[in-house]
């Protein structure tokens, strides 16, 4: 072979291997299957908080045997063996346990590891994690381990970087003699986090000089702090913060690591008798420096103007003196926080120069002098307290109206005026949620209008006098966690707080004590009704209407001897009726219709002796009526609708029960026997016309209750005193239909469906001459129909199906609008509209169809059922009843009003046209 063939075999043996080597190796099968056994042992939990994580999921999920393991979400490989080197869980949902046994410790070439920020249900650390020889990092901060540190992971001695941060709830622990020993054996570190881990220990003397960052705070340290841990030549982050019992100085000299040192943190160490040290001006790639609670004194040098990469400053809460060099206003430019707090600093605020402040607290100090007009360019200024100092002057609110990033602005406890003189016109950032302007002599509160979402306002020790206005509780309602107004000249506050119909949500707001009027109605509220409304003493109208509230009915309510009006229909409330009404109950109306209360109606009732509503109907009430509630003089309204109440109806013997009842309701129960004879002859409100009676006028709140008629539901509003009504429908009444309900001549409504009622139907009815709907269904009438009834001009529901009638449909008037489902399951009836003739019935069917004239309209479609209850005079009754089930806008609704009029009345005209003309030609026959 010559030289040439051998070279290039040589070259293609070279190029193969080198192409071979390229091709990444796939996943090891040992490997794959110690994965799946090591997801297997976990669920997947809610989403955890990972501040510094582009997304949180489970990475997990996307392990599975179809795929190459080494390309799973959080699996990184060696491309030459296949092996498992990196594993990358962090915030991945999480949730079990790592035993020993786990199958991830087979993964024995694992080089980094990072299960942080998972759920590990407060487990212990297995010792098993010292067998990754070839671990450098390993992060198991935040995942709920507790216990003992096991001492095995100072086995692990190519560790560069070691996570096991933890949070004040958890329990973590590291022994003292196992701290030394990590830092002994773990000479390449170069960052340690044990933040918060109780190791109660004295600082270790030696340390890796690698470290760029040691995060000892929390640890419960003692003693001094080493001054060699100044001088690490790498070190970029310092933390021993909140360690109480740590002492410490500052070194004398240039620190050794001052041109890598970006961040240190030893607030609540004790350097008391320190100075600020000139020797701080050497770091200037100081980015944060937080001293706070660190007991230093004397001022602040002037090397640390030298700190121009500063970020954040925070040296509250120390005894720190002198006056605030100008220098921290222009000469730091990228300065965001200042934060000097609680100190003895004195003497005027110079001139802002910078823009940059986001956050500065200068509280608790004794600083002088106006305040700079140049507060106003702090554009990007999101905090700003200023409160407890000796600040002078006024301070015209148009100073911060540039600032559209504020959060918190506090004032309080100057010397300052604190005016609107300019009058400027500015809105205050949605971001604002915090004002505190105590003793700032405010006057007025004007300039408070448009700051809307407050959840702390301060404006207490001032001058601010008459009341406070409306639009300030309806801004601040559903905000304000703190509210203080105490020691000002106010002579009222506000009394009616109206926030009906919104998209409130949460639990109910308790407004100020003195609130007389609360209507929150019609809103997405839930929880409880907290005991702390019956310190609402001035109550007189309550509306908690359609919402979500839940439990129970707040016993104290009935303490409230000056409320007036309590509605809490339709909610999810449950329990017992409240019971505690006095002898000065003033309620006139009670409204708790549609929740899920139990019990019986409590007899404390009888002490609201001006009660003239009661709803209590769609609930889960049992026991017998309540006869006793006749006693009461005034009431008009009650409904006892769709309970659980039984048995007869036993009335009483005494003189002027239900003397104003106008509105009675007992459908849907189970009661028995015959219809209640002697009740009816009590009603007196019902047995009189009054055309006198009027409509009443507007009010705040008007009562409303639910009727049914012809199968549907409407809400009856503002026409009480017109509208009458008895509805003992879905019972089990038995006997005859006594003729004495012939006299209660001022129903509207009568409706005696579905109960067991026997015999004829009394002619008296026929005396019920304003009568809009009648029904006496689903019972075992039998006879005929009375021909009284015919005179029944206002009648418009009109349903006698499904008993034995028998006979002629009386005819004329409102009998030729009525259609065959009025009179369906009686075989034995006769004439129009039924099929069976009863004699010259022509004119009936000349009428016929009357009501398809007009089925191609719209309107009369929509709002068919509810036109018919105001046909005839009853017209008002309709409309009302429109005006409450309609929710578009109020000219829309006018529109459809008018149309509503007018088909009324051309549809009754062309009624009456019709009779006319059939009454014409039955004279001419």
């Amino acid at each position: 072979m010559g030289y040439t063939q051998f070279s290039f075999l040589l070259f293609l043996c070279f190029c193969l291997v080198s192409f071979s080597s390229s091709i990444p190796h796939p996943c090891r099968k040992d490997q794959s299957i110690s994965l799946l056994k090591f997801k297997q042992t976990f669920t997947i939990g809610h989403p955890t908080y990972c501040p510094y994580q582009s997304s949180t999921y489970p990475k997990t999920s996307s392990w599975n045997v179809s795929r190459d393991c080494c390309s799973w979400d959080g699996v990184t490989c060696d491309e030459m063996t296949g092996h498992v080197i990196e594993l990358d869980l962090s915030c991945s949902q999480l949730v079990g346990n790592i035993d020993s046994n786990s199958s991830l410790f087979q993964l024995s070439h694992l080089q980094r590891l990072d299960l942080s920020k998972n759920n590990f249900s407060n487990s212990h650390i297995s010792p098993e994690f010292g067998r990754f020889s070839s671990l450098t990092h390993l992060n198991l901060s935040e995942s709920s381990f507790s216990g003992q540190i096991p001492f095995e992971i100072s086995h692990i001695s190519r560790l560069q970087s070691l996570r096991f941060s933890t949070s004040y709830a958890t329990n973590l622990r590291l022994a003292a003699h196992d701290f030394k020993l990590l830092l002994q054996n773990l000479t390449q570190l170069t960052e340690l986090d044990l933040s918060y881990v109780n190791i109660s220990s004295t600082i270790p003397l030696n340390f890796s000089s690698h470290l760029t960052t040691l995060k000892l705070g929390g640890t419960g340290l003692y003693g001094i702090i080493p001054e060699s841990i100044f001088h690490l030549p790498n070190l970029e982050t310092l933390d021993l913060s909140e360690n109480d019992q740590l002492n410490g100085y500052f070194p004398n000299t240039k620190w050794n690591s001052s041109a890598s040192l970006v961040e240190i943190y030893l607030n609540e160490v004790n350097l008391s008798g320190n100075l600020l040290p000139e020797t701080l001006g050497y770091l200037t790639s100081l980015y944060f420096l937080s001293l706070s609670n660190c007991s230093l004194g004397g001022p602040i040098p002037e090397s640390l103007s030298n700190l121009t990469s500063l970020v954040s400053l925070d040296l509250t809460s120390n005894a720190l003196n002198g006056t605030i060099p100008s220098w921290m206003f222009s000469h730091l430019p990228l300065l965001r926080n200042l934060i000097l707090s609680d100190n003895h600093f004195s003497g005027r605020l110079e001139d802002f120069k910078s823009n940059s402040l986001r956050w500065i607290d200068l509280r608790n100090n004794h600083l002088q002098g106006h305040l700079p007009n140049s507060i106003q360019n702090l554009v990007n200024l999101t905090v700003l307290y200023l409160s407890f100092n000796n600040f002078s002057g006024h301070v015209d609110v148009s100073l911060f109206s540039d600032l559209k990033q504020l959060w918190v602005l506090d004032l309080s406890y100057n010397s300052i005026s604190l005016t609107n003189e300019n009058k400027v016109n500015f809105t205050w950032p949605e971001t604002l949620f915090l004002l505190r302007f105590a003793a700032c002599e405010v006057k007025e509160l004007e300039f408070l209008r448009s700051a809307k979402q407050l959840q702390e306002l301060d404006i207490s020790n001032n001058k601010i006098q008459g009341r406070i206005p409306d639009w300030a509780w309806s801004n601040w309602m559903f905000s304000l966690f703190t509210l203080n107004i105490s020691h000002n000249m106010l002579t009222s506050v506000v009394s009616t707080i109206d926030l009906r119909s919104n998209l409130l949500q949460g639990s109910l707001p308790i407004p100020p004590n003195s609130t007389s009027y609360f209507f929150i109605s019609q809103n997405n509220l839930s929880g409880e009704i907290p005991s702390s409304i019956c310190n609402l003493a001035s109550l007189i109208m309550l509306d908690l209407s359609r919402n979500n509230l839940s439990g129970e009915i707040p016993q104290c309510l009935g303490n409230i001897t000056g409320l007036e009006v309590l509605d809490m229909r339709h909610n999810n409330l449950s329990g017992n009726l409240p019971r505690a009404f006095s002898n000065g109950c003033s309620l006139t109306s009670l409204n708790l219709h549609g929740n899920k209360l139990e019990g019986k109606i409590p007899r404390s009732w009888a002490h609201c002796k001006e009660l003239q509503v009661l709803d209590l109907g769609d609930n889960h009430l049992i026991g017998t009526f309540p006869m006793w509630l006749g006693t009461l003089p005034k009431l008009q309204v009650l409904s006892l609708r769709s309970n659980e109440l039984h048995g007869s109806i036993r009335t009483s013997t005494v003189e002027n029960m239900f003397p104003n009842l106008r509105m009675l309701d007992l459908s849907s129960n189970a009661f028995t026997e015959n219809l209640p004879k002697s009740l009816f002859q009590h009603l007196k409100a019902m047995r009189t016309i009054d055309p006198s009676k009027m409509e009443p006028s507007d009010g705040y709140y008007q009562d409303t209750v639910a009727v049914v008629t012809k199968g549907l539901e409407l809400e009856v509003v503002r026409i009480l005193s017109l509208y009458t009504t008895v509805d003992l429908s879905n019972n089990k009444f038995g006997g005859y239909i006594p003729r004495i309900m012939g006299d209660l001549v001022a129903l509207r409504m009568l409706n005696l469906s579905h109960n067991g009622l026997e015999g004829h139907i009394p002619p008296s009815l026929g005396n019920l001459s304003v009568v809009e709907s009648l029904d006496l269904s689903g019972n075992h009438l039998v006879g005929e129909i009375p021909v009284q009834f015919s005179s029944l001009t206002y009648l418009e529901v009109f349903n006698l199906s499904h008993n034995h009638l028998e006979g002629c449909i009386p005819q004329g008037n409102q009998f030729a609008t009525f259609e065959n489902s009025s009179y369906e399951g009686n075989d034995g009836l006769r004439g129009f509209p039924v099929s069976k003739g009863c004699g010259d019935d022509h004119v009936s069917n000349t009428v016929s169809g009357l009501d398809d004239q007009e089925g191609d309209s719209e309107f009369l479609n929509d709002f068919r059922k509810a036109a018919l209850m105001g046909y005839g005079s009853g017209l008002c009754i309709g409309l009302s009843i429109i005006y409450m089930v309609s929710t578009r806008n109020p000219i829309w609704l006018a529109r459809i009003l008018l149309k509503l009029e007018h088909k009324i009345i051309t549809r009754r005209k062309k009624k009456q046209r019709l009779l006319r003309n059939n009454k014409r030609r039955n004279n001419l026959l």
